[in-house]
């Protein structure tokens, strides 16, 4: 059955990056194939009985699965109870691991954010973006961005390298984290990425949310409209025009329906000579 089991972490696209040794019951957890070396961003756990059952995913994504292998063989009612406890037990191994690895990380967060220098505006990422550094630090060449919760505690840190590759400190909670630039009045403006939070801070001098992705935009909103229950919310979209199914705007669309909020979003026309 571990086969079947593997077959399916393979499918779901969190094939592990060297083969896993399976001990029934115990969260094991894992390099997926195409994460970054020495993260362990992978779960998994496996009961045999009464009937195959397993659990997986990522902490990395905060995808979760649930598996159960096929059996034509009625269960009895004291089967059916066994495996409802087996699936339970599941869910409780990856919880467990989940806060030990997410208490880990906000450690790690706050002791290297504590260390760092404040950042300046010559970063070649800032250079080129053409914005400030706006409470960001740094470690060696790299900008930290702080992604903190609604009630400030600092969770997880993105790392900006000066040709704008970014990454997160393994195993940091990214959703309904944020980075916060100013103070909100009347308007609070959420956006993807730094560059594009401080250039509409720049522009506007509103408040700005970075929420890193925009598959965080929705657990964002949600969490800043409990803190701000009547201030006007502007969800500022990234026009994925050229990607299928337009993700950026997509999520932004969800979110505002969500908390009620404006969607604004840049148009592109194409340009021709002459």
């Amino acid at each position: 059955m571990d086969e079947e089991f593997m077959a399916a972490i393979a499918a779901a696209g969190l094939e592990p990056a060297k083969p896993l040794e399976l001990i029934e019951g115990k969260l094991e957890r894992f390099r997926v194939q195409g994460d970054k070396a020495g993260s362990r961003n992978g779960w998994a756990v496996l009961h045999l009985h009464p009937v195959p059952v397993g659990a997986f995913g990522s902490w990395k994504t905060g995808e979760q699965h649930t598996w159960k292998a096929i059996s034509n063989e009625a269960m009895t009612p004291a089967q059916r109870a066994e495996l409802q406890r087996s699936m339970q037990a599941a869910q409780e191994a990856r919880s467990a691991e989940e806060a030990r690895v997410r208490a880990h990380a906000a450690a790690r967060a706050l002791k290297l954010w504590d260390g760092a220098k404040p950042a300046t505006n010559d970063h070649p990422y800032l250079v080129a973006k053409g914005v400030p550094a706006y409470g960001l630090r740094v470690l060696r060449d790299q900008i930290m961005v702080p992604a903190r919760d609604a009630d400030g505690r600092l969770h997880t840190l993105q790392f900006i390298a000066p040709d704008g590759g970014k990454r997160f400190l393994t195993g940091g909670r990214i959703a309904g984290c944020y980075f916060a630039i100013g103070r909100p009045d009347d308007a609070l403006l959420l956006a993807e990425g730094y560059a594009t939070g401080a250039t509409l801070y720049q522009a506007t001098g509103k408040a700005v949310a970075v929420c890193f992705n925009c598959g965080n935009l929705l657990p964002v909103a949600r969490a800043l409209r409990a803190k701000f229950p009547r201030l006007r919310f502007v969800i500022c979209a990234d026009n994925d025009s050229g990607t299928p199914g337009n993700p950026g705007l997509t999520a932004a669309r969800a979110a505002a329906k969500a908390v009620g909020a404006c969607v604004a979003f840049p148009t592109f026309s194409d340009l021709t000579d002459g």
